[in-house]
């Protein structure tokens, strides 16, 4: 009986130890996206189109002439390899916030994305070499303008730039979900320009 009851507290011992171990895993895992997520914004983000909380110019909407804005960034993180930028609606009426652009493998000395760029997946422009643009929420690639419903809300665009710890260089065609799977535990610094757009 002593010899069954020490190989039955052995067993639990392992399960034990197994169980913290695979919690210590499972929160190695999750705690980059957590940390960079909760993350206080220290990256300057502007553009010369509005203002940080401004209303976008009709121009730069999907019902005008959907011009990519100039988005400009400062105050880097020491230790900056890359960039990369999210564009979003979390106000649109979809389960997950409406992808409007997504963008890496931005060079870390870039100053800025200059406006009217092309929405190409691959950026042929000097400074920009290596830049990529992903995939938005209609499947296809760049720049995609704010055009919210008639909905009686006012739509909040938030432009995110992400500062990362490597050149990632990722592969063309990632859309925003693989895009922050792939720069997880890579993230230095974050920065977010937020703009205003209520179709009347």
């Amino acid at each position: 009986m002593l010899y069954h009851a020490m190989i039955i507290n052995t067993v639990h011992k392992v399960r034990s130890v197994s169980t913290q171990y695979l919690a210590m895993l499972a929160l190695m895992i999750v705690l980059p996206t957590a940390q960079a997520a909760e993350m206080e914004d220290t990256i300057t983000v502007s553009s010369t189109a509005f203002e940080h909380h401004g209303t976008v110019p009709l121009a730069y909407s999907a019902y005008g002439d959907n011009t990519v804005p100039s988005i400009t960034w400062s105050d880097l993180p020491e230790g900056t390899q890359q960039l990369a930028l999210v564009m979003d609606d979390p106000i649109a009426p979809t389960p997950q916030p409406f992808v409007h652009w997504v963008a890496y493998n931005i060079p870390a000395d870039a100053e800025g994305l200059p406006e009217g760029l092309t929405r190409e997946a691959e950026v042929n422009v000097d400074g920009l070499e290596g830049m990529i643009n992903g995939v938005n929420g209609l499947r296809q690639t760049g720049y995609f303008g704010p055009r919210p419903p008639k909905d009686g809300k006012l739509h909040a665009y938030h432009f995110r730039i992400y500062a990362l710890d490597s050149e990632l260089d990722l592969p063309a065609g990632l859309n925003k979900a693989e895009l922050l799977e792939a720069i997880d535990g890579h993230v230095l610094g974050t920065g977010m320009l937020m703009g205003h757009y209520e179709e009347k």
